[in-house]
């Protein structure tokens, strides 16, 4: 019984976590350049329960969004961190964060992407920001990329659909790990590099009409994040060897409609052609089932010289998962395609069909452990929700308490049944302009930010009901949910 972990252990990193993308804004200040998120447009009519793509669109749309000066581009704003972090971080810091977890934007420090030296002026913001973590007793994660690739590399080499992009990345790399070296210990490469085609464009900087098959250059542009990860990781040693170096998940593993041995088997190749990303970066090697659906599919990779040596000399140190709900698979209605799933009717509906499931943050989380034994790091889980202010101001939100009670719940029975977790980042702590529809409606925050989805609002912060709850829970230390 001595082998049991029970509850948290002493120093758990309880955290939270946002992007840059999302709320820095600032998009034409201090030299940054236009990115991928700056031209994901606000949509009031979007159909928020089938987001099938994040931005993105054809090369002439894309150009045609970069000189939009009419429409409203959410994330060219954010919630004006870039400004407030600061009052941000304070009130982050009274909630009692032990860890946050941000990105930097690969256009502030290199706009284009392409050039051969920085952006003083951006990496002088970062600066800033990490010492200001740090000074608040903060533990900083950091993304080197999470959705915001220099739009000048989407439109005038094709994103990592283009070998080139790899050498641009790792100069971008190499700046940050020298830059933040002793400062940083945690750092994530790309954000739920698994998350395409739902996300191909923020991620991969490809665009719709880059190419007849258009799925074998978007396996051909992962594959030229993987080495570019694969270096950033190599470098890492060379620079800093205490730094952790780590990939990121989007929780995308489903559950079969039925025992009907049909369904079970496309939920174990489609939860397959998930763990493909993670098997790539954690043991070193493509698995014979890709090989196999490459194959069956007519995609054919392109693998340099060398590339296979990076890959297995050069894993990942950790693993950082992002897990907000589950789906099912049903053979009879899905395929192989990532986006052909069906909701679970066990569970209840959302205005954004994220439905709450903690038993599969449970599953998830135990699945990953076994298959990889290596540290897991919760990089997002949260609830998205339309909060209702009183007229005195306050925010009862109890739904978003009860979702994060029985979510930590399960993260503590993994815990006691030997899975090792580095961190725990809510997302986002604060509200920020949702990723995959570019409103301020669907909110995360323990902390309420007064922007409307056209951008219109006081900017004031004030606590959530949640923030006091969160607040107990990381004084205890999980004890107290």
């Amino acid at each position: 019984m001595k082998r049991i972990q029970k509850g948290f252990p002493e120093g758990f990193l309880w955290g939270g976590a946002i992007a840059a993308c999302q709320s820095e804004g600032a998009y034409d200040v201090d030299g940054r350049g236009l990115s991928s998120s700056d031209i994901h447009k606000y949509d009031p009519q979007i159909n928020r329960a089938h987001i099938e793509q994040e931005g993105g669109g054809t090369l002439a749309g894309i150009k045609r969004a970069a000189a939009d000066v009419e429409g409203y581009y959410p994330k060219r704003y954010g919630i004006d961190f870039y400004h407030t972090y600061k009052e941000d971080l304070a009130l982050l810091q009274e909630l009692g964060l032990k860890t946050f977890r941000t990105s930097i934007s690969w256009s502030r420090v290199f706009p284009n992407g392409d050039e051969l030296e920085p952006n003083e002026e951006g990496l002088a913001f970062y600066d800033r920001l990490i010492d200001e973590i740090i000074a608040r007793g903060m533990e900083p994660i950091i993304t080197m990329s999470h959705y915001d690739i220099p739009l000048h590399l989407v439109t005038e080499y094709g994103g990592f659909g283009n070998r080139a992009c790899i050498d641009f990345f790792v100069r971008y790399a190499e700046v940050l790990l020298r830059r933040y070296k002793g400062k940083v210990k945690y750092w994530i490469v790309f954000n739920q590099v698994n998350l395409v085609p739902i996300v191909q464009f923020g991620s991969l900087g490809i665009y719709d009409d880059q190419a007849e098959n258009m799925e074998e250059l978007m396996y051909q542009a992962v594959h030229n994040q993987f080495i570019a990860a694969a270096i950033t990781k190599k470098l890492g040693r060379e620079i800093d060897p205490k730094a952790q170096i780590g990939t990121m998940l989007a929780d995308c593993t489903f559950y079969p409609a039925t025992c009907r041995p049909e369904d079970v088997i496309l939920t174990m190749q489609r939860n397959r052609m998930q763990y493909f990303f993670s098997d790539v970066q954690l043991r070193g090697e493509y698995p014979g089932y890709a090989w196999k659906y490459f194959a069956d599919n007519d995609i054919q990779i392109e693998l340099a010289e060398g590339d296979e040596a990076l890959l297995r000399d050069n894993v990942m140190d950790f693993l950082a998962v992002s897990y907000y709900s589950s789906k099912i698979v049903d053979a009879s209605k899905n395929t192989m395609d990532p986006t052909s799933v069906e909701q679970n009717p066990f569970l209840k509906p959302t205005p954004w069909e994220w439905r709450m499931d903690p038993l599969g943050f449970y599953n998830c989380l135990s699945q990953y452990w076994d298959r990889y034994q290596v540290p897991l790091l919760i990089g997002e889980n949260g609830f998205g929700a339309i909060d209702t202010v009183e007229a005195d101001g306050a925010i009862y939100d109890d739904y978003r308490i009860d979702y994060y009670r029985q979510h930590i719940d399960m993260m503590q029975r993994c815990i006691e049944e030997g899975v090792e977790i580095i961190a725990y980042c809510a997302w986002g702590p604060i509200d920020i302009v949702s990723s995959s529809s570019a409103e301020m409606s669907k909110r995360y925050g323990f902390i309420y930010v007064d922007i409307d989805d056209f951008g219109k609002g006081s900017r004031k912060r004030s606590k959530k009901a949640s923030f006091d709850w969160y607040q107990q829970v990381i004084a205890s230390n999980g004890k107290n949910l």
